[in-house]
């Protein structure tokens, strides 16, 4: 019998990109709530328990709500949202973020799907804590761009509405309180909380995060060289691993470094730049915030955890 999925929200932006992306899926089986009674909690929790594997793309109280409803000891979840990233009992979906993610997330119940802005810096900076070539108190500085489809509906309304007159570049967070701070600091293996400076493009999905490292007060400075060799062995140890980390390249620019590169993908594309005259290093990643980021992520998440290889 084909496992059931159920999509907690499929009408909004990430549910509608994994209902296309389940959409020709002939190993498993997407079951949906009629639209005319999508609103009733009733209709909800028949369905989440009908389900062997609900995903939620849904608000953060919504999300634990549906959690809540879910009555039985078989329906296994891959929350999209914020709500259980640091949760107890919750494992953290992104697969490549250590050889061993991959099996924890496989033998889950509850996954939470990761943030699209933390991913980049994740898949980066935790090999080298790991390594010992960054300590964890290492005060991290964040920066980046991504595609407005990341503001939800609402967002992509505005910018849809403004047309030419939407900003090509709207930086913002400037309360240094962004929400997947937390979750970065804690995957990352940081004591310290990261300074995240992200902004807003002029275009819909895609996106470029930057990690700037000042490596000249550490005691053993590492060098480039160093760096790109950690962060790669860390992936090249990952099974079926959708994380690719580009050579180290002496380069001003790259025509590939810009952030719709990988979209409608998983994929995530890891590049390392130094100086190391200036002990001076530089982490980018490029990937998409509604693929790697949101769908895509949690449709690897929910074939690891079905068993399934499509």
């Amino acid at each position: 019998m084909k496992p059931k999925i159920f999509i907690d929200g499929e009408h909004g932006t990430t549910g509608l990109q994994i209902r296309t992306m389940l959409a020709d899926r002939a190993d498993l089986e997407v079951i949906s709530i009629p639209i005319e009674h999508r609103k009733d909690q009733s209709a909800r929790k028949d369905f989440l328990n009908r389900a062997d594997l609900a995903v939620l793309c849904l608000p953060d109280d919504a999300a634990r709500e549906s959690v809540s409803l879910i009555e039985n000891d078989t329906t296994r979840v891959v929350d999209a949202s914020t709500a259980h990233r640091l949760a107890p009992g919750w494992t953290y979906g992104f697969p490549e973020m250590d050889r061993a993610q991959s099996a924890a997330i496989a033998g889950s119940t509850r996954v939470a799907n990761p943030g699209c802005w933390p991913q980049g810096p994740i898949a980066a900076l935790r090999p080298l804590v790991v390594a010992g070539l960054l300590p964890e108190s290492y005060p991290v500085t964040i920066s980046g761009i991504s595609g407005y489809s990341g503001g939800g509906r609402q967002m992509m309304e505005d910018y849809a509405a403004k047309g030419e007159d939407a900003p090509e570049f709207a930086p913002y967070a400037f309360g240094l309180k962004h929400k997947h701070v937390p979750e970065l600091k804690a995957y990352s293996k940081l004591t310290t909380d990261p300074l995240m400076q992200p902004a807003v493009g002029n275009f819909a999905q895609g996106m470029i995060t930057m990690v700037p490292l000042q490596l000249g007060h550490l005691p053993n400075v590492p060098t480039g060289a160093q760096i790109h060799a950690a962060i790669a062995d860390h992936h090249a140890g990952i099974a079926n691993s959708f994380v690719e980390v580009a050579p180290l390249a002496d380069v001003e620019r790259l025509a590939e470094i810009e952030p719709q590169h990988y979209n409608g993908t998983n994929r995530m594309k890891l590049y390392v730049f130094a100086n190391d005259a200036r002990a001076q290093a530089l982490l980018v990643a490029v990937y998409d915030n509604l693929g790697k980021g949101a769908s895509g992520a949690a449709v690897q998440n929910l074939n690891l955890m079905l068993g399934l290889t499509a």
